[in-house]
């Protein structure tokens, strides 16, 4: 009777599993459970994990990892300092005189040109003339400094990046051209044709620096 007892116990009694159940930070969807061969099953084990990583010592922000296959970063914050704000100040306050400063220099130079064709133009024109160049000089030299002090310092900042370099390229266009019209100055006085001159290369440089001023005005927001 005893011996029958232990076959029925052995016969009901289910084999051990031939996979344990593992759940790590790799975790299978489902694991297969088989018998001494008679069926098997699949036994699901609930979604992958997903896993928040931040490490503060790189400064890399935020990071989102799904089973280890696939990491999204996070955008940089991109800090300025004190001093590059200060300069921005400076640069965008001394841009709003360009325009005014264009137009008086564009009206005494007309009016130059004019008395030099009919007479002689008297001196204090011409002191009025060569005062707002160097106004223009002054303007220029410090929104020159400014400008690229700033453009090199946010040189790792993505936002607006080639408006800042168009920008810049024009500007520094224009300051050639302004050196162009500062050498050629002196002898719009002996002729016509240098006088001439002399207008275009001005009148072209303003518009150049009107263009990439408007730029910054208009879309840096």
């Amino acid at each position: 009777m005893i011996p029958a007892l232990i076959s029925v116990m052995l016969a009901v009694t289910p084999p051990p599993m031939s996979e344990p159940l593992y759940l790590g930070s790799r975790a299978r969807d489902s694991l297969t459970v088989q018998d001494s061969g008679s069926y098997t099953s699949r036994i699901p084990v609930g979604p992958r994990p997903i896993s928040f990583g931040f490490s503060p010592s790189t400064n890399q922000g935020a990071t989102e990892s799904f089973s280890g296959d696939t990491t999204v970063r996070r955008p940089r914050a991109i800090e300025h300092s004190d001093a590059y704000y200060t300069r921005l100040t400076i640069h965008r306050v001394a841009s709003y005189a360009e325009l005014p400063l264009f137009g008086a220099e564009y009206v005494l130079g007309e009016r130059l040109l004019h008395d030099e064709r009919t007479g002689f133009p008297p001196s204090s024109l011409k002191a009025a003339h060569a005062g707002v160049a160097g106004g223009l000089a002054v303007l220029f030299g410090v929104n020159t400094i400014t400008g690229v002090w700033n453009l090199w310092d946010s040189r790792h900042d993505p936002s607006n990046r080639t408006l800042r370099i168009i920008h810049s390229v024009a500007m520094l266009g224009a300051d050639a051209g302004f050196a162009v019209a500062g050498a050629t100055g002196g002898n719009a006085k002996n002729s016509l044709q240098a006088a001439q001159r002399h207008r275009i290369v001005s009148v072209g440089s303003m518009a150049l620096a009107t263009a990439g001023t408007a730029i910054m005005w208009l879309f840096d927001r």
